[in-house]
């Protein structure tokens, strides 16, 4: 039977979602703790890779295994052996052919920014001291909307088969004493979302025009664009999923 498991983590001890040689990840924390409690190796399928120190508030995998009885106490005794940075939501059955990467229709990640010291969010934010033009800032990000092959903001040397994403969302708002970047795309390239905020903040700090950033995605260069801001400020929120993936099938 095929399962998803819904969780979220705090990325600050983690060197991302998958699983790496010589480094701690999300993916084996889970792992082991589903070992534990299986007695079987079940290996989890993530809905995409983390970098590094990010967030989410929402992350899905699947894995097969045979029928668990009770889900809902197999969640309370996941929780019991993963550290406070790590907690499980849901496990629920889907269709067998589900896939927590390839059936993901959308993703959703917010990046913070403080203006003002702030101990509680020193960890999980990045501080910006300059003032910041928040409406040049919006100019520039719907601006994404209109275009397709983001290989500007990709990492490069990377081993991905087409730079198109289809952006459906890019806003700043001022979220309490947060300025707050939400976008929302089919897929993200690697380290995309870190690039694109730093290209905004340089037309929020006055270093680039809202226009310059046509410009930038047109190159296909990544020196073209903005620094990439550091990981502690970025947060995976949601992925959703169709409805078909839990319908049984006739």
């Amino acid at each position: 039977m095929r399962y998803f498991v819904e969780f979220s983590y705090l990325g600050k001890d983690y060197h991302g979602w998958q699983n790496q040689p010589n480094a701690i990840t999300v993916q084996e924390v889970l792992e082991k703790a589903f070992f534990t409690l299986l007695r079987d190796t079940v290996p989890l399928v993530g809905a995409g890779r983390t970098d590094a120190g990010v967030h989410a508030k929402q992350m899905f995998a699947h894995f097969d295994f045979k029928e668990i009885s009770d889900l809902e106490m197999f969640v309370y005794r996941l929780n019991a052996l993963l550290p406070e940075a790590i907690a499980v939501q849901d496990v629920f059955e889907v269709n067998p052919d589900a896939h927590a990467r390839f059936d993901a229709e959308e993703r959703t990640y917010e990046y913070w920014v403080l203006q003002d010291k702030n101990p509680f969010y020193g960890d999980f934010s990045h501080y910006i001291k300059h003032s910041l033009d928040i409406e040049a800032m919006n100019e520039a990000a719907a601006l994404l909307l209109q275009f397709k092959d983001f290989e500007c903001f990709s990492k490069t040397h990377t081993d991905v088969k087409t730079y198109f994403c289809d952006v459906k969302e890019a806003v700043w708002e001022l979220k309490e004493e947060k300025l707050v970047f939400t976008i929302t795309a089919d897929r993200f390239l690697r380290n995309m979302v870190r690039a694109v905020v730093g290209t905004l903040l340089e037309v929020g700090t006055g270093k680039i025009k809202p226009s310059d950033v046509k410009s930038i995605i047109n190159s296909k260069t990544r020196s073209n664009a903005g620094p990439s801001v550091p990981a502690k400020g970025l947060y995976l929120t949601s992925v959703l999923y169709p409805k078909k993936i839990t319908e049984k099938h006739g």
